[in-house]
């Protein structure tokens, strides 16, 4: 991976690594605060607020700052949050570095995928956003279980000394790799001229509108049925507790396979990627309801699922990029929030479900809904764009993009030597 793109890459892992790593360190912190594991919970809910509210207000009000200095503000912010939790005293000061930390999240997910796009070639950005969208996947895959192993050994604060040593890596890489160039984007671009009551109006689009809610309705179903995964393994599937964390590890490779493969599908075209990638969801969803109580076939749905559930980000995205260039940062960072709404909306589907009585199978089921749903609107979407217009490849949507952004920096080749460096 280049390098530049693995500095950004680096950031999103220490973001997404700082939202889910509590889950694993929950009792630790409880003992040590002296609150009950629920209270202690309720860090990560604090955590997720304030990425959905925080990161399309700090956006909006960063749009003229270098996209450079942005990210190195952003994660000089996520640093200084993340040095607090690790000398918290008590839990109410704790509790505010958590949501102090958040407001870096959403903007630095936000405008590294921009970048991404920007350092690319257009027939290539939404793979280089698929890499970027890696750091999550590694959140999940390495980021959480060293950071739960290392606090369960060494203390939750020594959780938050590990999380702060990669975000401070990060920066280092940031600053020798990310070019400088970038900054005149935010000079010449469209995005950086416009007010804000101007940026704003990039909501009032209706194809905008519809795209965000296909991710809440994209991202719901996944964590609809991610959220559930041990008790659907463990009381369904007859696994052995220790067996689901080695499930968990081929869930997470999946996860990794399929978010490349929704980055080379939106690359070829953006909304036919879209529409393949939910289309994949819903059928593995499908699949994992019928394998279930069966392991071998379990696992294998497993990882299906996975491949599945994670090829939508890249696409998604890249579809927001396409629909919003006037504005391309602050509707990226308006589709983090919506995937955040996702995970939220996911876990209270898949819990609603069980508390009406069901099993944990059913969570799959409730799951295939959502992304039916989901696939309805967008291939009502896609319909209506054919009435409009020819429906436009990856090139041809970023080609847009630039046209309607104005004068906007690319900076070639970074899948070999960067022409132009900071």
């Amino acid at each position: 991976m280049p390098l530049p793109l693995l500095a950004l890459m680096l950031g999103v892992f220490c973001v997404g690594t700082a939202e889910v790593v509590i889950a694993g360190i929950l009792p630790e912190m409880s003992a040590d605060l002296d609150v009950t594991i629920p209270t202690a919970g309720l860090l990560v809910t604090g955590y997720a607020l304030g990425v959905t509210i925080g990161g399309p207000i700090i956006t909006l009000l960063t749009t003229k700052w270098s996209r450079k200095g942005l990210l190195l503000s952003l994660m000089g912010v996520f640093i200084v949050g993340n040095v607090i939790a690790v000398l918290a005293p008590n839990y109410p000061t704790l509790m505010g570095a958590r949501i102090f930390t958040s407001l870096s999240h959403g903007t630095f997910a936000a405008v590294a995928w921009h970048v991404a796009a920007l350092m690319s070639p257009p027939d290539k950005q939404a793979t280089a956003m698929a890499k970027i969208a890696l750091g999550f996947n590694f959140a999940n895959v390495l980021g959480s279980p060293i950071g739960t192993f290392i606090g369960q050994h060494f203390g939750w604060r020594a959780t938050f000394g590990y999380v702060t040593g990669f975000a401070v890596l990060c920066l280092l890489l940031i600053v020798r790799f990310v070019p400088g160039a970038l900054s005149t984007e935010s000079e010449e671009g469209a995005e950086g001229s416009l007010s804000l009551r101007e940026q704003m109006k990039v909501f009032r689009k209706g194809s905008l509108q519809l795209s965000m809610l296909i991710t809440v309705l994209a991202q719901g179903a996944v964590f609809t049925t991610s959220t559930y995964l041990a008790p659907l393994l463990r009381d369904i599937g007859h696994f052995a507790p220790a067996m689901v964390g080695i499930l968990l590890i081929v869930f997470g490779i999946g996860s990794v396979l399929g978010n490349i493969l929704g980055g080379k599908a939106a690359d070829a075209n953006v909304m036919r990627g879209v529409l393949r990638a939910q289309s994949a969801l819903l059928v593995a969803l499908l699949l994992f309801w019928l394998a279930a109580p069966h392991q071998v076939p379990a696992a294998i749905a497993l990882f299906l699922f996975g491949a599945a559930g994670f090829s939508i980000i890249p696409a998604l995205q890249a579809r927001i990029l396409a629909v919003a260039a006037a504005a391309p940062a602050l509707a990226l960072s308006a589709n983090v929030s919506a995937f955040n709404l996702g995970n939220g909306l996911g876990a209270w589907l898949g819990g609603a479900t069980i508390d009406l009585g069901y099993d944990a199978r059913a969570v799959t089921l409730t799951a295939a809904l959502a992304t039916a749903i989901a696939l309805t609107l967008s291939v009502l979407m896609w319909a209506r764009g054919r009435r409009e217009a020819p429906e436009p490849t990856a090139a041809g949507d970023a080609s847009a993009a630039g046209s309607a952004a104005g004068s906007v920096t690319h900076v070639d080749g970074v899948d070999g030597e960067l022409a132009r460096k900071a």
